[in-house]
This record gives C-alpha cells, sequence and structure tokens, in this order.
C-alpha cells in the first residue's frame, strides 16, 4: 500500500520550493538596472572589494583611470558598457569617462571597500539625448535599417581574408578604406608582431582585419584584452599561436572601432 507523504516531507518541500522562488526573485532583482540621469555633476558610485560593477552608457566611451588606483581597479570598456572591478579598498577618485563619439564627459567619483552585497548594474542617460539621437537617424554616419552589425561586419572581413574567391563578395555600404601595413606595437609584451591588411568602413564604424604572428618560442594563448587601443570588438581568428617558424604561428584580428585604425590605435 503506498505511504501518504508525512507533513514533515510536504513542509520541506515547500520550503525548498519557497527558498527557489525568493533566490530567483532576489536574482532578479539585483540584476534590474538602476537608471541615474547625468545632471553634469559627478556621480557617487562605492565598489565592493571582488564584486564587478556594470556602467551601461548611451554610446561607446573611454574610461580613465587616476594613477593612484590603476593597480587596483580594473576598467573594462566593451560596446558603451563599463565593468569595474576593485582589488582593494581606496578612498574617493574621480574617474572620467569620455563618450568617442560626441566627446560627452561623465565624472564619477568611485569609492571601494571590503563589505557589501551585490550592488545594481547602473544605466546612464542622457535628459532629451533620445530625441536627439533620432533626428539624426537620417544622417550620412548614422547606422540605419539594413546596416550591418558588429557580427556581420566581423564575418564579412573574414570571409575576404579566409573564403575562396569564387564565394568574396562585395557588400553595399561596405567600402575598403586605405591602412598602412607597416607593423604596430598592438599587443602587449613584444611576442606578437601585428600588421594591419585591410579595413574597411560602414558609415560610421571601421573593421581593420591584423595579422598576429607569434615572435617567440612558445605557443601563445592569445587574449584580446592585452591589445591596445579603443575598440568596439576584437574577434580573434584563432587564440591560440604555435611557436614562431611552425605554420600555425599566426593569425588574425578584427577589430572595429569608431574611428580610422591609425587613430583608434
Amino acid at each position: 500500500m503506498r505511504k501518504k507523504p508525512s507533513i514533515h516531507s510536504a513542509l520541506v518541500t515547500w520550503l525548498s520550493v519557497a527558498l527557489l522562488l525568493m533566490q530567483s526573485f532576489v536574482h532578479a532583482e539585483t540584476n534590474t538596472p538602476e537608471r541615474i540621469e547625468w545632471k553634469k555633476a559627478p556621480i557617487r558610485l562605492e565598489l565592493v572589494v571582488g564584486q564587478e560593477q556594470r556602467i551601461e552608457f548611451p554610446a561607446a566611451v573611454k574610461v580613465g583611470v587616476p594613477a593612484a588606483v590603476q593597480g587596483v581597479l580594473r576598467t573594462q570598456s566593451v560596446n558603451g558598457v563599463v565593468y569595474l572591478l576593485a582589488h582593494a579598498a581606496f578612498g574617493s577618485n574621480r574617474l572620467m569617462v569620455r563618450e568617442l563619439d560626441s566627446g560627452r564627459i561623465y565624472l564619477f567619483d568611485v569609492t571601494a571597500t571590503k563589505e557589501g552585497g551585490p550592488g545594481h548594474p547602473i544605466q546612464i542617460y542622457v535628459a532629451g539625448d533620445q530625441d536627439s539621437k533620432n533626428d539624426q537617424a537620417t544622417g550620412g554616419d548614422e547606422p540605419g535599417p539594413g546596416q550591418p552589425d558588429y557580427i556581420q561586419l566581423t564575418r564579412f572581413a573574414a570571409q575576404q581574408l579566409y573564403a575562396p574567391a569564387r564565394l568574396v563578395k562585395d557588400r553595399p555600404g561596405i567600402v575598403r578604406v586605405p591602412v598602412s601595413r607597416d607593423p604596430v606595437d598592438l599587443y602587449h609584451g613584444g611576442t606578437v608582431e601585428a600588421i594591419p591588411l585591410v579595413a574597411w568602413r560602414a558609415k560610421g564604424l571601421y573593421i581593420t582585419a591584423v595579422k598576429l604572428t607569434n615572435q617567440s618560442e612558445q605557443s601563445l594563448i592569445l587574449d584580446p584584452r592585452n591589445l591596445r587601443g579603443i575598440w568596439l570588438t576584437a574577434t580573434l581568428q584563432h587564440h591560440r599561436l604555435f611557436p614562431k617558424g611552425d605554420e600555425a604561428d599566426t593569425t588574425a584580428v578584427y577589430l572595429i572601432s569608431a574611428r580610422p585604425f591609425e587613430v583608434s590605435y
């Protein structure tokens, strides 16, 4: 005869479900962005050591980090999103964040403490900015409907380099632009030779294919974070380079920027 579940087991099951629901609600709440309007006054931001803080901006930006905290504050800027991670506690320091296209400057007074709970992602907005962007949508350099995105631009560049000639096709809206083929010091460490191969422009975006060659006698795992320059995206054809002289010691990286390669590098 089948036993009926006891009151104790039913209570345990109910508590387990309730706990999972609470965790889901907390996760959803902590991932909901906190919208902050930029009013030309520094924004106070408190970081917790070891917890990454995400800040979303209206456009691609570059972060200026004070020398006093460069060793304890990691900053990454990707497609208009800035990620901050404090490795140690520090007092108030002012960060300057600059929009690449407009030149607008945002100011943050940042501190870091060892204690605290998970913070909300932050979304910075400028009142009336959306209307301005809509007015510019028909302008010459603003991406419009049907304009290639980052993925499509990268795929186009890779096909131009690696696909058989019969499969390579031009795409309306993407035009080739000149780029110097002199070696550049693109990768930190000096073990990788970088030579720009070809570049294209699609309205307000530029994509440049750069050949990377391992100059050391050891295999090397490439890390996009070691690339110098201001890039919206950086996509490696291969992440591993074999030692110098091996047939697999060379790969390509596709760099998308808001300005020509020579200016972004």
